[in-house]
């Protein structure tokens, strides 16, 4: 049966306002297609952009180990970014703004009008972490916008040519000062240009481009992790902490 994609569109993007993202999936029989899944997300896109939102990047989710584990598939798969779910460092998050809020620990790229890579440079990435299916599915995720709710983006010293970071270790994840989880910098082999690569190729395959200034997630070698009221998140690249953010 053919879905009604500018309806479920709309369901979405009202469970989303509402904090309680993908009802649609708790319905029983219901089901999208990767395909169906995209147009869906892309719908969500043009309505938020008819409400004064703007795309500014995109991100390359379920990657690296520790996502593919925790959710049991493997992508990658895309989302949309948006300008008014963009926080600096040091910012006070309400985690009633959220739905089950969980971060991850993650490299962001930043490019140029030709698509080359500008910078590369840490941030955390907030999600609504909810799968109402009763298996978890990449259709559901991708309809969710690869559980996207915003990212907190480092200072610009920390925006830095990807050269720098050739010889970097490590990148880890604090909450209230310990370390929960760490790893390499970049889920894909190649770094950020195969995260790069990927979703240029996956665009073209939808219509769709990176625009200049565009900030791409590239994905995470680490796992998203759950956090609450009165958690502070380090994001750390060699020890050295690069973004934060305070949970009320």
């Amino acid at each position: 049966m053919k879905k009604n994609i500018q309806k479920i569109a709309r369901r979405q993007l009202h469970d989303y306002r509402n904090i309680n993202p993908g009802t649609c999936f708790s319905d029983e029989n219901f089901s999208l297609s990767i395909r169906e899944a995209y147009a869906v997300q892309d719908a969500v896109v043009d309505l938020r952009s008819a409400e004064a939102e703007a795309v500014i990047g995109f991100k390359v989710g379920c990657t690296g180990p520790g996502t593919t584990k925790l959710f049991g598939m493997a992508g990658p798969i895309r989302g949309t970014l948006f300008d008014k779910e963009i926080y600096q460092s040091d910012a006070e998050l309400n985690a009633n703004d959220f739905c089950n809020l969980a971060v991850e620990a993650e490299m962001a790229i930043e490019v140029d009008a030709d698509s080359n890579i500008l910078s590369v440079f840490p941030v955390i990435e907030l999600h609504n972490f909810v799968f109402r299916a009763p298996q978890k599915s990449l259709s559901e995720l991708i309809a969710n916008n690869g559980l996207n709710s915003g990212i907190v983006l480092s200072a610009k010293t920390w925006q830095k040519l990807p050269e720098f970071y050739e010889n970097k270790l490590s990148l880890s994840l604090e909450i209230n000062g310990s370390e929960i989880d760490s790893g390499e910098l970049w889920p894909m082999e190649g770094g950020p240009a195969s995260s790069l690569h990927w979703l240029t190729n996956h665009l073209e395959d939808h219509d769709l481009t990176i625009s200049p200034g565009n900030i791409i997630l590239g994905g995470t070698a680490l796992s998203l992790h759950k956090v609450r009221a009165g958690d502070c998140i380090d994001v750390k690249i060699d020890g050295k902490k690069a973004v934060n953010c305070f949970i009320n």
